[in-house]
């Protein structure tokens, strides 16, 4: 076991190198691979890396660099609860989905191929067992026994958020995987998302009701961050999980709403009359509305015309 040693200046600076080392190597290996990889990996002409990939893969960097150094990771680990569980909803509910969004579907097909290793991740990327795995490692996060030790102990702390991220890409992948065949429908989608808020509902629950220090390890610190107590800690690290948590994938569900069906009707929720529409769209086209032919319109035309001669 590898001690830590506690911090007694909170806002002391800690130099984390492992992650500076990590990050720096996503970066050239994406860099690398769009680079070199890429342009034969795709039709000639199609393009490589999008705009949005980019911004995503950068948004995601970021968001890694930010969880997993000073001063996040530091007060996280070793003084507050609350800063930890922001810790661990960057890295499970933040950066994942801007990982897959990040990567080119031709760069995913790379990796898994379409042998063995593709059948497993299909396989784990089934919403179901998707599901059960990141929700189970959710609730083994919490357990009080794990928690104090992955403090203290270097190598376990990484294996924890290795899982965790890893879990939390398979929970995303029918979201906004880039392998279109393991997608869910929008409606899935958002009853899918909608069952990922209710799990964590019992380990906040737990955290917002308890009546004295849950982790051994947060509950005996020299000292308090901005002098928040220990129950107050725990309270607003349930609130953060459950509140912050489910507003998060409320907002996707409502974006996948809109997107799907707002395009269904676009002239539903217009105040244009339907005529009005008609008409605007046959200008823009250039061709001839069509109009509504009225009583008046008949009556008008009959007596414009000639009455048929009579037989004899």
């Amino acid at each position: 076991m590898i001690a830590a040693v506690p911090f007694r200046d909170p806002w002391r600076f800690q130099a984390n190198i492992e992650v500076y080392l990590l990050v720096a190597f996503l970066i050239g290996a994406y860099v690398y691979t769009v680079r070199e990889i890429g342009p034969k990996a795709v039709a000639p002409g199609e393009q490589v890396i999008s705009r949005r990939n980019l911004w995503c893969f950068v948004g995601a960097m970021m968001i890694l660099f930010a969880a997993s150094t000073w001063p996040i990771h530091q007060i996280g680990e070793d003084y507050l609860y609350s800063v930890h569980m922001i810790q661990h909803m960057m890295l499970s509910y933040f950066m994942p989905p801007l990982v897959l969004l990040a990567t080119p579907q031709w760069l995913l097909r790379v990796l898994v191929g379409n042998g063995r290793t593709y059948k497993v991740v299909a396989f784990l990327s089934r919403p179901v067992v998707a599901g059960v795995l990141f929700n189970g490692m959710v609730m083994v996060s919490h357990i009080p026994g794990v928690v104090n030790t992955a403090t203290v102990n270097g190598p376990l702390h990484y294996l924890v958020h290795l899982v965790l991220v890893l879990t939390a890409l398979l929970m995303w992948m029918p979201v906004v995987g880039p392998l279109p065949e393991l997608q869910m429908r929008p409606a899935g989608k958002m009853i899918y998302l909608f069952l990922q808020g209710v799990v964590p509902t019992v380990p906040a629950a737990w955290l917002a009701v308890a009546e004295g220090g849950v982790y051994h390890h947060y509950s005996h610190q020299p000292v308090r961050v901005w002098g928040v107590s220990v129950l107050d800690d725990q309270q607003m690290a349930g609130l953060i999980m459950k509140v912050g948590g489910g507003v998060y994938l409320w907002a996707i569900m409502i974006y996948i709403y809109f997107k799907r069906f707002g395009k269904q009707s676009p002239t539903e929720n217009s105040y244009r009359r339907a005529d009005q529409q008609s008409a605007a769209d046959g200008a823009a086209d250039g061709s001839q509305p069509e109009t509504t032919l009225t009583f008046e319109d008949v009556t008008s035309a009959f007596e414009r015309s000639d009455a048929p001669a009579e037989r004899r």
